[in-house]
């Protein structure tokens, strides 16, 4: 792809030797393939020149005043490239996620919740004791190691009646 440098000269784009102006300094020509580093030695060397000029999106060795930068934005050369990338990304994305979608299946459900819950109405949970049948009438078998016991109340039950003969014995 041959276009014109900033010199008037047909020189290919890829081409690492052909000369390229320097926005900080006028007449700085560089190589191509020195530009990136000549660009940070003369922003360090030109400051108050670096203040005036606004880094390209598409590609940071395009350096142009702050009120051109819109105008360069909508005519540089290097935004269709950036631009196709985004539109092949979004279009394969989009593609992956209909292809993904469309390939789920939901796993074979063995449960029935409506059974299961009419089964358990009769099923009543104590710590350490054990519903021998599901639809049994009460017979519990203790599972509990020799020694030990499930309580015969709740916690919160035996300190209320702790409580309420000490208060029956300061009446007396």
């Amino acid at each position: 792809m041959e276009v014109e440098d900033d010199f008037g000269e047909a020189r290919d784009v890829l081409d690492p030797e052909r000369l390229v102006q320097c926005p900080y300094n006028k007449h700085h020509r560089i190589r191509a393939c020195r530009f990136p580093y000549h660009l940070v030695k003369c922003r360090k060397s030109y400051p108050q020149v670096a203040k005036e000029l606004a880094t390209c999106p598409f590609n940071a060795r395009h350096l142009v005043p702050q009120a051109d930068l819109r105008d360069h934005i909508s005519n540089c050369r290097d935004k269709r490239p950036v631009e196709e990338d985004i539109v092949s990304e979004s279009s394969d994305f989009q593609r992956r996620q209909m292809n993904t979608v469309s390939a789920w299946q939901a796993p074979p459900c063995e449960e029935d919740w409506d059974r299961e819950s009419s089964e358990k109405l009769t099923s009543l949970f104590v710590q350490g004791v054990v519903n021998c049948g599901i639809n049994s009438s009460l017979e519990h078998k203790n599972c509990l190691p020799p020694g030990l016991r499930a309580p015969k109340s709740i916690p919160h039950a035996v300190l209320e009646k702790a409580v309420s003969n000490v208060c029956a014995a300061l009446t007396l």
